[in-house]
């Protein structure tokens, strides 16, 4: 199965500084993930690793490196699904982003897992039918 991985998880894995053994664990997952060639992008999580970078060959290196990951296109469903999605936390109390709605109404319209650290989304997962991808724990489970 194809997993979604957003853009809290690609920011890791780009990272210079010293990432904790929670966040190294993470990355190697993602590492493992694109060696298994299980991983997809879509273009609002493409924007955001994009946006922000200021200097033009960082920005080119990073955007042709990018385009190595298989997008999946967003569909007119893909909006609707991401409107419904907001409607329905919003009633809950559950704030949260037009993209991450829109990166779940995308996995659940492709019946795909989405591979985040953002907390929101255990929230969303509350009250919409998402499902998220672990890191299994050390024994593999």
């Amino acid at each position: 199965m194809k997993i979604l991985v957003d853009t809290s998880v690609w920011s890791l894995a780009l990272r210079k500084k010293t990432l904790t053994e929670e966040e190294s664990d993470i990355v190697k997952e993602l590492k493992e993930l694109i060696l298994d060639l299980r991983v997809i992008m879509t273009g609002p999580v493409r924007q955001e690793l994009l946006s922000g970078i200021s200097d033009p060959a960082t920005y080119r290196n990073l955007r042709d490196k990018l385009k190595a990951f298989d997008n999946l296109p967003l569909k007119t469903e893909d909006y609707e699904k991401a409107a419904e999605i907001y409607n329905t936390c919003r009633k809950k109390g559950i704030q949260g982003s037009h993209i991450d709605f829109l990166i779940c109404a995308a996995a659940i319209n492709n019946e795909l897992s989405i591979f985040t650290t953002d907390k929101d989304f255990e929230q969303y997962q509350r009250h919409i039918h998402i499902k998220l991808h672990t890191v299994p724990d050390k024994t593999g489970k």
